[in-house]
């Protein structure tokens, strides 16, 4: 029986668990410092990989601690609809998956996956698995970010893949059928989701797969998908700059998702940008989320960090200095350090993150745009923002159904009295509790 429990109302929809926003939220400045222990939600990037991996795998898992926010429930409605037993329980932090050893019972199947970037590039490959034909398509944003790359990597390992509108956008159709395997160049200038999504699915191919990836340097978000392979059972070859699989299944197993470290980036801000103490307990120097190395960044603006194995520990100084970094391979947490750079001594440049401009928004533009209109001022390249410290002027900060300009912004307006944050409500794709936690900081 296909069951999504924990959540109200009979039929599953995501707004059920979104809980009531007003149209703007103004953010009233902290009284002083904080001295906080903040318990921040489940990793979306661990949850959703976590979730695909249980589904393919043989047996039941139980994943602990999962993320229940917008991305998270798109996947979850998506394989139930595919035929797979899922068991939300939100009262114990927790799903209950029984997996099929790589079936998928259930043909022509339309799956909308919302602007849930990890969800529409982790199924297609999922799906290939099945006997099809199977649609997969999103809100307006969705079908302006990029795919093609992973259609072309697909059909480099012979699985069916079809665009169902325009060329290298979604909607997609999986025809299914299975994935032969083989070898498969993949870019992931775009996005590393294209070889996550592949990876994921490549123990259940007929032969070996083998992926050449191409155009970073780094794939911390890669990096988690091959630690969370390893630990239901599949081992990845990593060697020579390459990644293999050979065919086998997962095993299932509990799996506890640790905190998500975008999330705790805020918290981490704060404590930066105010001179308080905040400490996130459960990510620590064994996390695998690359998001994490945003506390450096902290560090080398002046903050004393603590990062052990249990928890990882901002305290922030009389004064941030601003600071040029290469945020490439944890872009995620690039509006984080933009809302608090205005408030350090000296212009902080990030450089290298021109792929965000294809995410949830354009993310580079966005943040320029709203840091001016705030009264800072800024400059842009293709792939870099230059950020020069000035007082904030009173403005409500547009945040284009981003909840990470949402999340990042509310932060500016800890310490600049003024700043109002227009549909607050954005945030339910990945931290539905964020604005009621951040108001444990006081």
């Amino acid at each position: 029986m296909n069951v999504l429990s924990g959540v109200p109302g009979v039929d599953f929809t995501v707004e059920d668990v979104r809980p009531e926003f007003p149209q703007e939220r103004e953010i009233t400045p902290l009284a002083g410092p904080p001295d906080a222990t903040v318990r921040v939600p489940g990793s979306k990037s661990v949850t959703n990989r976590a979730l695909i991996i249980a589904a393919l795998a043989d047996g039941d898992s139980r994943i602990t601690n999962p993320l229940f926010a917008d991305d998270s429930y798109w996947l979850m409605e998506a394989l139930v609809r595919l035929g797979i037993d899922v068991v939300a329980d939100g009262r114990h932090s927790e799903v209950h998956v029984k997996g099929r050893s790589g079936e998928i019972v259930a043909s022509d199947v339309n799956l909308f996956v919302g602007n849930a970037g990890t969800v529409a590039r982790f199924l297609p490959p999922m799906l290939a698995l099945g006997t099809g034909p199977y649609t997969v398509d999103g809100v307006p944003r969705m079908r302006e970010r990029p795919v093609a790359d992973l259609v072309d990597a697909m059909r480099q390992l012979g699985a069916a893949v079809e665009y169902a509108g325009e060329e290298g956008r979604f909607p997609l159709t999986i025809v299914g059928g299975g994935i032969p395997g083989g070898e498969a160049r993949v870019s992931g200038n775009k996005s590393s989701q294209f070889i996550s999504g592949l990876l994921l699915a490549a123990p259940y191919a007929t032969c070996r797969v083998t992926l050449l990836a191409e155009g970073r340097k780094e794939w911390p978000y890669v990096g988690i998908t091959v630690a969370l392979m390893r630990e239901f059972g599949v081992g990845v070859d990593t060697a020579r700059g390459r990644f293999a699989v050979a065919p086998t299944l997962y095993m299932a197993r509990d799996y506890e998702v640790e905190p998500d470290a975008s999330g705790a980036s805020y918290f981490m801000a704060a404590a930066a940008v105010t001179g308080g103490r905040v400490r996130v307990p459960g990510l620590g120097s064994a996390s695998t989320q690359g998001d994490l190395r945003f506390a450096g960044v902290l560090r080398d603006m002046g903050c004393k960090v603590e990062i052990t194995p249990e928890y990882v520990e901002v305290q922030g100084p009389d004064q941030l200095r601003g600071v040029e970094v290469d945020m490439n391979a944890f872009s995620d947490t690039m509006i984080t350090l933009s809302a608090i750079a205005p408030f350090a001594h000296g212009p902080t440049t990030i450089k290298n993150i021109a792929h965000t401009r294809l995410q949830e928004t354009d993310r580079l533009s966005a943040v320029a745009t709203e840091l001016t209109r705030l009264g800072v001022e800024t400059k842009t390249t293709q792939s870099s923002i230059h950020i020069i410290p000035n007082s904030i002027r009173p403005s409500a900060v547009e945040t284009y159904g981003d909840h990470r300009i949402a999340m990042a912004f509310a932060v500016t307006g800890l310490v600049a009295p003024g700043v109002r944050i227009r549909d607050p409500g954005c945030v339910t794709k990945t931290f539905p509790g964020y604005f009621g936690l951040l108001e444990t900081l006081r």
